[in-house]
């Protein structure tokens, strides 16, 4: 990578996950109504993702409509296309449901389902062969942060898992840097001076080559402006503040507000 490129002007993608949350008319009463707001063109200079639960994909994706603007995800899926993976689902299975991103690498499936950075390697390359886009999530410990080593390891995340992917690749994912101290209810929502630094680095080395780079961790309506002004930064992963719709179509109406949202 080289150390000069910076993230091109563009669409600020602003996405959030539901975890383990929303059963079917939950879902289908978010996606209609989020439908309703965003029409067929979407927010101005906003790329807006939601991410549910595997078994509410397909009902979500017929509530956007096929043609929607909003960009369907899924929150894992294994890097074999079949086979004796019982409790797992593929690529191919959740593309088949309405999926068109993956994230991958989340710090809960580190924690709590042994993904690795090997295995993180392996679904980014799984989702690339399947056209979709991945969403490769990193961030350190509480502990690698008092220490002094938080950009040293966010950057070997990444690195372990998209190194070798050719350009074309690379200009296909995403990643969020959601430090594990500053996410989940428990966390600690992280300071606009705290991110400088990682967010120096994660540019110099993937500006100007990725998708794009959002931030993850505790973002709210009182914070998500100042985090967008952050430089590299041209996305938002955010958690509970968007479970309920309210709170997302506010903040894509912020992240459209915003001078980087490209017209």
């Amino acid at each position: 990578m080289t150390d000069t490129a910076v993230i091109a002007a563009g669409p600020l993608w602003v996405g959030t996950s539901w975890k383990m949350n929303k059963c079917l008319d939950e879902a289908r009463s978010y996606a209609r109504a989020l439908a309703d707001y965003v029409g067929q063109t979407g927010p101005s200079g906003v790329q807006p993702f939601i991410i549910p639960s595997f078994t509410a994909l397909a009902a979500t994706r017929a509530e956007l409509g096929a043609d929607s603007p909003v960009l369907l995800g899924a929150q894992n899926a294994h890097w074999e296309d079949e086979g004796a993976w019982t409790g797992e689902v593929s690529v191919a299975q959740v593309k088949d449901a309405g999926a068109q991103l993956v994230e991958i690498g989340h710090s809960e499936r580190r924690e709590h389902f042994g993904e690795t950075v090997d295995t993180t390697r392996l679904k980014v390359a799984a989702v690339l062969a399947h056209g979709l886009v991945p969403l490769l999530c990193i961030g350190e410990s509480a502990e690698v942060k008092r220490g002094g080593g938080s950009s040293r390891f966010i950057l070997e995340q990444a690195s372990g898992a998209i190194d070798g992917l050719t350009a074309d690749e690379l200009a296909r994912v995403l990643i969020a840097y959601e430090p594990i101290w500053a996410i989940g209810e428990s966390g600690r929502a992280a300071t606009v001076e705290e991110l400088r630094e990682p967010f120096a680095d994660l540019g110099r080395e993937y500006g100007g080559h990725i998708r794009g780079l959002l931030y993850g961790g505790s973002v709210n309506l009182d914070n998500a402006e100042d985090l967008l002004g952050i430089d590299h930064v041209t996305g938002l992963f955010i958690g509970r503040a968007a479970w309920q719709l309210p709170g997302y179509l506010r903040l894509l109406e912020m992240a459209a507000a915003h001078p980087k949202a490209a017209g």
